[in-house]
């Protein structure tokens, strides 16, 4: 998510008619822990894109019947299965990216088979005095 997304810019009275809630409820999510709006220096909440994100995931588990507790627990949850997919991910590109190097330095490190045996034989044969 970008920057834009987090940055908190909605009043609660504004927040909770764009989310279709009272503004208690969202009060009620922030102390539950569900939602952390950003505050300004007066202590004034704020949301953010990302807030609305938040509200709409526990909208949809609640009106699945989901109290609020399991509703914390499965965006936890969901939030490290995310984190670590990103991190699978990136371990993933990076292993690419070693085997990708390995691979070019083998190609410069290695000699074709057949001009190898043909030095070995060739070498073999001056030894013992031949050719």
């Amino acid at each position: 998510m970008n920057e834009r997304h987090h940055h908190a810019v909605y009043v609660i009275s504004v927040f909770a008619e764009l989310a279709g809630v009272h503004p208690q409820t969202l009060r009620n999510y922030e102390r539950s822990g569900l939602l952390n709006p950003q505050r300004t220096s007066g202590g004034s909440r704020r949301f953010s894109e990302a807030d609305l994100v938040a509200l709409r995931r526990i909208q949809d588990l609640t009106n699945e019947g989901v109290s609020l507790e399991g509703v914390k627990r499965i965006m936890r949850l969901e939030n490290e299965l995310a984190t670590a997919r990103e991190q699978l991910a990136a371990a993933a590109e990076e292993a690419r990216s070693h085997v990708q190097e390995t691979h070019r330095q083998y190609r410069r490190e290695l000699v074709p088979v057949r001009n190898t045996m043909a030095l070995f034989i060739d070498a073999q044969r001056r030894q013992r005095g031949g050719v």
